[in-house]
């Protein structure tokens, strides 16, 4: 069982990554920065509970929070350009970030050791759970609670004013500009939310894994990031959810036996789905004819 337990937990981290890029996908934009912010997050919460000995929860939550303030310095440049050219500066960006962990040296002493980031060698010792006695399906547990509040509060921003300015932005940006919409405010707002929530998962990932480096946090975990709102749909958080599960629990780990092979159904999929259903797998419901002249 522990097996299943901890494939639930890789698709409760990758749902929580979905959701972070969901966020700025509403306001039309794509960013490549989600990986960026996953590490900033792994390494801030991994290195209060294992340094300073933090609390998880705390840990996690100053984790969130810094890639919150990271996501809004950096939001208010890179999104003045749009388009490809955002996709470049954000990639760029995430790069940076990634080297900058794999230059990062600070340990300190322990009782087990010298403790901390090591450079390229890694961060290793990130043993919470199993120091405290967590069993593979309380860990589980903790993640879904985590998810299921994310969830939550994003659900009830989509019907909020916010969540209806996000999706005037990216709808039409220009319609809703004329009607007094800051547009700047409306990304940068996204953006930072979507950070708060990449570097929650990150320090979620950090404490799972016990041992991060800096190519935990590649292209391809960006690409990982907005494909699963792609797939399973914007209209719906059910559909991030969806997709994170399917493509971690069959694509990924269902079909291991096709090795490298998987690259290529996982790009064939997005390709796939964009022709097929655009809107992505769960779209928008439509007002009947008859609903709409009651």
């Amino acid at each position: 069982m522990d097996f299943y337990f901890g494939l639930a937990q890789v698709i409760g981290i990758h749902t929580l990554l979905g959701f972070s890029a969901w966020c700025v996908l509403q306001t039309g934009q794509v960013s490549m920065l989600q990986g960026g912010f996953f590490a900033i997050g792994a390494y801030s919460a991994g290195m209060l509970t294992t340094m300073w000995q933090w609390p998880i929860l705390p840990a996690l939550l100053v984790g969130g929070l810094l890639a919150g303030i990271v996501a809004v310095i950096v939001g208010f440049p890179a999104l003045r350009v749009k388009g490809l050219m955002l996709v470049v500066a954000t990639m760029a960006f995430a790069e940076v970030v990634r080297l900058g962990f794999f230059n990062l040296t600070w340990q300190v002493s322990s009782p087990d050791g010298m403790i901390g980031p090591d450079g390229s060698l890694g961060f290793g010792g990130i043993r919470y759970f199993p120091s405290n006695g967590w069993s593979t399906l309380e860990v589980c547990v903790f993640i879904w609670i985590l998810v299921a509040v994310v969830f939550l509060v994003l659900g009830w921003l989509d019907r909020s004013r916010a969540g209806i300015i996000w999706r005037a932005v990216g709808e039409d940006e220009l319609a809703a500009q004329s009607v007094g919409i800051n547009l700047t405010t409306a990304k940068v707002s996204a953006f930072g939310v979507g950070g708060v929530i990449a570097g929650l998962a990150g320090g979620v990932f950090a404490h799972y894994a016990t041992h991060i480096e800096h190519s935990n946090f590649n292209i391809l975990l960006a690409t990982f990031a907005i494909a699963y709102p792609i797939i399973g749909g914007l209209a719906s958080l059910w559909g991030v959810l969806l997709a994170a599960a399917f493509v971690q629990g069959f694509l990924i780990e269902g079909l291991r036996f096709l090795g490298d092979w998987r690259s290529l159904l996982f790009g064939a999929l997005i390709v796939v789905v964009m022709l097929v259903r655009p809107d992505g797998v769960l779209r928008r419901r439509e007002p009947k004819a008859g609903a709409r002249h009651a």
